[in-house]
């Protein structure tokens, strides 16, 4: 996808987002250092993605707003060639260093520098949450755009109707983020719209003062 590099302006909750990703790296690294050990239903829903690329086809299966590179590491662990793109650069810089025998790079979801129909599997796993309402459409034409027929996608968030602003990050400095909360059902309508097909939507800890989400779809 070419566009003119003067029409295009970046908008502020982007640069926002990088900034304070940028500046929080190493705390948001230490913050999910052994989540996946810890938690069992995340990785059953990662090794059915992984299972679901693997039967259709194969990868490669992009991690978009991979952060420091650890669901890259879990999904090439279990057998299927993945690569990883964030938006803040100091993400990347600890992503390789984690794991320097993946490939990591910068870019954004919402201007995906990959060839139409190039992947097998697309993953964002809690990276959409930074997207507002009225960007998440073209989002999901994005990860459309990019995956083969047959491809699936795989989008983990938090549940529920808010929008809440973050000021500080897990090392004390300031930032500036917002994390948009969702209803699975919404989700599944944007992607429905892009021209996907549901497989499933999972409401994690429903019982918890924020649930988590994942809504597995399938390109036609």
């Amino acid at each position: 996808m070419t566009q003119d590099a003067g029409a295009h302006q970046e908008p502020a909750w982007l640069l926002r987002t990088r900034t304070s990703y940028d500046i929080d790296a190493s705390g948001y690294a230490e913050r999910v250092h052994g989540l996946l050990g810890a938690r069992s239903d995340l990785r059953a829903h990662l090794d059915v993605f992984a299972e679901f690329v693997r039967r259709d086809g194969g990868g490669p299966i992009v991690d978009v707003g991979c952060g420091p590179g650890y669901v890259a590491r879990y999904l090439h662990d279990a057998g299927v060639e993945t690569f990883g793109i964030d938006l803040a650069p100091e993400m990347v810089t600890i992503a390789r260093r984690d794991h320097p025998h993946i490939h990591f790079r910068q870019g954004t979801m919402t201007d995906l520098d990959l060839e139409d129909r190039s992947v097998g599997g697309v993953v964002a796993f809690w990276s959409t949450i930074h997207i507002p309402d009225d960007s998440m459409p073209h989002v999901a034409g994005e990860f459309f755009r990019v995956l083969r027929p047959n491809g699936c996608v795989l989008i983990g968030f938090h549940v529920g109707d808010a929008i809440q602003h973050s000021s500080t990050g897990y090392t004390g400095a300031p930032i500036s983020v917002d994390t948009h909360r969702r209803r699975p059902g919404t989700m599944s309508d944007w992607l429905r719209e892009a021209g996907f097909r549901i497989e499933w939507e999972s409401l994690l800890r429903p019982d918890d003062e924020s649930p988590g989400a994942l809504v597995l779809a399938r390109r036609p």
